[in-house]
């Protein structure tokens, strides 16, 4: 099977969750040296992807100016990433879907074109760090088919939520990466502050 490229991928930033560990802020838009989070995240994805789409829920006119289209979900009541997901899956144009949260802003360069390379006969390519000896699955990093819109819709139609319950169902490979700090996220106004440039460091 032809491997997935860049011009067949679209990017999705997931932005449009409650963001309650974050003291229900719009955490796609707390500033990171000076710039949104989610600004970060287009930036790297980028140069990766086709064309870029941001999944967001609020402040939609904010979103916008940081240079992607903006899809909101199409299900009400904030249900949760695989909203997020359906949402980037109903508008893309391309026959892939590329997927990372908006509160990561130092993901690998090389997430997709890794992600491209494993995913052969599956459906679902879905990163993954090693820690303490054990696979920690990074669910919100994903290659998809986007194919696969009408069997998310149907998935959440039946109530379901979870993202690992709904990939775990499908044909997903897992890619390992080396550097799990590469996938610290900032759900916290702790976590946004250890990201942020420290008096005296470089």
């Amino acid at each position: 099977m032809t491997r997935p490229t860049p011009e067949s991928i679209t990017g999705l930033v997931l932005a449009g969750g409650r963001a309650s560990r974050m003291g229900g802020v719009d955490k796609g838009l707390q500033l990171l040296h000076g710039r949104p989070l989610a600004l970060h995240a287009i930036e790297r994805l980028r140069p990766q992807v086709a064309g870029l789409i941001v999944n967001a829920n609020r402040n939609l006119e904010a979103y916008a100016a940081l240079g992607a289209e903006v899809r909101p979900d199409s299900r009400a009541g904030f249900p949760g990433p695989l909203a997020g997901l359906l949402a980037g899956l109903e508008y893309c144009p391309t026959p892939y879907l590329a997927s990372v949260p908006c509160d990561t802003p130092n993901f690998p360069a090389d997430l997709v074109a890794r992600l491209a390379a494993a995913l052969g006969e599956a459906e679902i390519a879905m990163a993954a760090t090693r820690e303490e000896g054990v696979l920690r699955k990074q669910p919100v990093f994903l290659l998809l088919r986007s194919s696969l819109a009408p069997a998310l819709a149907a998935f959440l139609d039946a109530g379901q939520r979870r993202i690992e319950s709904w990939t775990s169902g499908r044909r997903c490979v897992t890619v390992e990466f080396d550097d799990p700090g590469a996938f610290f996220n900032a759900n916290t106004p702790a976590e946004l502050e250890q990201l942020q440039p420290q008096p005296g460091r470089e």
